[in-house]
This record gives C-alpha cells, structure tokens and sequence, in this order.
C-alpha cells in the first residue's frame, strides 16, 4: 500500500516530538503562493549592475510580485527576445549584458505601463 508523500514528510514536522491527540494535524511553515498581479498594476524597475558578478554587466528587472513560474515566464520572453542567457529567481530577472532600453520596450510592449529605467 503506497502511502501519500505529503503527509507523511518527516521533514516538515522536526521540531514535533510526540503527540498524544488523535486529531493532530502538523503545522507546516509554507507561505502561500502569492497571486500574480496583472501587468499593468506591476511596478517593475530597470537597472544595470556590476556588483559582485566579476566586472560583467547585467541588466536587472526587479519588483516583480507574483509566482515563481510568471516569473520564469517572463524571464524566458526578455531572454529570448533580447537573444542572450540569465536568470530568474527570487522577484529578479537577470539578462546577461546592458539591454537596458530593450528591456524597457519590451515590458511596454507586454502591457507593463509602470516600468520604470532606475537610475
């Protein structure tokens, strides 16, 4: 008899020991998943940056408020459109190289009014 994965993780329950009630339910830490705004209500900003990335240039999209996978969705799109690699995790989207303007376009274009070139 397989047994259901989810109710069983012992990871999700180090810290309880033993209880006695029959009708305990483990309480979990995970945080609800955050329901993606549409684009024209995001607030997305613009900017380049060195810092920590041995002296190449990325141009950087943050403030964006919705699901880990809306976010790789849109990564995929600015990625591909601009033809070069990056990443998306964490509300960022990091494009490899100075596409700062492109980018901008890009979002306009995608229906992200409030996409503002920071600094």
């Amino acid at each position: 008899m397989k047994q259901n994965n989810r109710t069983n993780d012992w990871k999700d329950r180090l810290n309880i020991v033993y209880s006695t009630n029959p009708d305990f339910q483990y309480e979990t830490q995970e945080e609800p998943a955050a329901d993606t705004l549409p684009p024209a209500q995001q607030s997305l900003r613009v900017r380049l940056d060195r810092k920590n990335r041995g002296g190449k240039t990325v141009t950087l999209v943050t403030g964006f408020v919705g699901t880990e996978d809306d976010l790789k969705t849109l990564g995929k799109l600015l990625k591909s459109k601009c033809g070069v690699g990056g990443s998306a995790k964490d509300g960022e989207i990091i494009i490899q190289g100075d596409h700062k303007q492109r980018v901008v376009e890009l979002l306009r274009q995608a229906g992200y009014t409030q996409t503002k070139p920071a600094g």
